[in-house]
């Protein structure tokens, strides 16, 4: 029996797709299920019991001994949201409480942190545990992910195997459901689709021209393979970043969905919006050293491999994985 929270989710029910893939049939889906939107995400997927995310801990104290492996992906991801006492009960007390169960039942346990624990880039993206403390997020969505990291690292009794993962800019189907938090990559293709063209934020940093801001884009498809791994290593637990390793910048992003679109590039700029013009990360890149040295060997796919698989295979024509 594996767990996965945030099951009707974007990397959730991504996961659980692989995990089908890989005849682990005995799922249990954990979620607030009453978001109609993100239906469609679990539609067709092998699931032995759907668990209301506010019941789970009284089912997990009745069921736990049959259970294998728990990835608890859920979360409130929202980056433009700022009442912190949202993030402190569903990101940071939430994951202390499974956290506390991975103990006491001897599950273990993956958990989705964020780059956005990494703010502004001061001290890199190193996936270095001794500076997570000195991290500095942008928003409350970013200090939840970095106070639980910092949290967990502090306990004297961790589950026997855990590991914290730093996703990237993740990008892939089963975003439909987002909205404004979905990626780049989705709207770009909405935007083309119904204009013919595309519009990127105009830089507001002299470092950066128009459209070569960068960031570390993840195919979902990749970041499933890394928790499907971590699965069977348990060993090494810690927090690892999880990007593709490589900055791309989001005018590549723009030209290749445009390329998988069969259509020539029609690209202009706008100002980036106020309410995140302050809080803009210009440059993000994984370094997967520290995932490398566990034995994960392989390859990511490329933005021009995932885009091309996202759009085509996916976005054309509203399918899921």
């Amino acid at each position: 029996m594996i767990i996965v929270t945030g099951a009707a989710g974007f990397i959730g029910s991504c996961l659980i797709s692989k995990l089908n893939q890989d005849n682990f049939n005995f799922i249990i889906a954990v979620d607030d299920f009453s978001q109609t939107e993100k239906k469609g995400n679990l539609v067709g997927k092998k699931i032995q019991e759907f668990v209301e995310r506010d019941h789970f801990f009284e089912w997990l104290d009745e069921n736990y001994q049959e259970v294998e492996f728990l990835f608890h992906i859920g979360a409130r991801t929202d980056t433009t949201e700022f009442d912190s006492s949202i993030f402190d009960r569903l990101n940071v007390e939430y994951s202390k409480n499974i956290w506390k169960k991975c103990i006491d039942y001897q599950i273990p346990l993956v958990y989705a942190s964020s780059a956005a624990t990494y703010g502004l880039g001061e001290f890199g993206y190193d996936d270095n545990e001794a500076t997570i403390p000195q991290l500095k997020p942008l928003n409350p969505y970013g200090e939840s992910k970095n106070d639980f990291d910092i949290w967990a690292l502090k306990q004297e009794t961790k589950p026997f195997f855990w590991a914290g993962l730093k996703f990237f800019n993740v990008f892939g189907p089963n975003e439909y459901h987002k909205g404004r938090m979905a990626s780049v990559i989705f709207h770009a293709h909405n935007q083309i689709k119904q204009t013919q063209a595309m519009r990127l934020f105009k830089s507001h940093h002299a470092d950066y021209q128009d459209g070569e801001q960068m960031r570390d884009f993840v195919y979902v498809k990749d970041v499933v393979e890394v928790c499907t791994f971590l699965m069977h290593h348990r060993r090494n637990s810690g927090i690892y970043n999880l990007g593709s390793g490589v900055a791309r910048t989001f005018k590549d992003l723009a030209t290749n969905t445009f390329k998988a679109m069969g259509l020539e590039p029609s690209i202009s700029f706008i100002d980036t919006p106020a309410d995140i013009r302050d809080k803009y990360q210009y440059f993000t890149q994984a370094n997967m050293a520290k995932l490398r040295s566990i034995g994960y060997s392989k390859a990511f796919h490329s933005l021009e491999e995932g885009i091309e698989d996202y759009v085509k295979n996916y976005l054309a024509a509203a399918k899921y994985y």
